[in-house]
């Protein structure tokens, strides 16, 4: 006799890990079995606009690096366009430019870095601009569902970026802000809980 749907239990939730390396990113993992790793190319060669790379820990509420990792990057390119039908500049989108990426945490170190160009200002909603910000989707063993957060640059002016002014306390706010330590190079460390824990978005 098959019961009816209301007898039937939730299945049990399940974390990403340990294998999102293998189905996510399998080159990173020492499989080789795709002609071009998807992600690994944000900006494309071609792509105007300031070169950088950004590199950073993902830490626990302890402070010690957590080494497995996904994070996906998602950006707009260096006029501020996103490479999607849905904005309405897309046909003047940088050639080449893919404005996505999947990077992992190294296994030894838990560092994870990603090169492309800075990303310019782009329109939010009811046309208020929004600073120049990088937008980043982590998922890790024990996270059960992916962490969304945005990474601004301390160098560019976000005094009136709409996203980061609903955060009402500043000290929150520093932990959205890559730190330029050297040229061309941003440090974006994202604390997943505690003291100091990086600001992450329900969206």
């Amino acid at each position: 006799m098959v019961q009816p749907l209301n007898y039937l239990k939730e299945s049990a939730s399940q974390t990403a890990g340990p294998y999102v390396h293998i189905g996510l990113a399998p080159g990173a993992a020492g499989f080789d079995i795709y002609r071009l790793e998807l992600g690994h190319d944000i900006a494309g060669p071609k792509a105007p606009g300031e070169r950088i790379r950004v590199e950073g820990l993902v830490t626990d509420g302890t402070g010690a690096p957590v080494k497995d990792v996904l994070l996906e990057v998602w950006q707009a390119d260096a006029a501020g366009i996103y490479p999607h039908p849905e904005d309405p500049r897309f046909a003047d989108c940088a050639p080449g430019f893919r404005g996505w990426g999947r990077v992992i945490t190294d296994f030894d170190t838990g560092l994870w870095s990603f090169d492309t160009v800075k990303p310019g200002p782009v329109m939010g909603r009811n046309g208020r601009m929004m600073a120049p910000h990088v937008s980043l989707w982590l998922v890790a063993r024990g996270i059960n569902i992916g962490l969304n957060t945005r990474m601004y640059f301390e160098d560019e002016d976000n005094s009136a970026d709409p996203v980061l002014n609903l955060v009402e306390q500043v000290q929150r706010r520093e932990t959205l802000l890559a730190r330029k330590v050297a040229p061309g190079v941003y440090r974006f460390d994202i604390r997943l809980q505690g003291e100091n824990e990086t600001v992450f978005l329900d969206v």
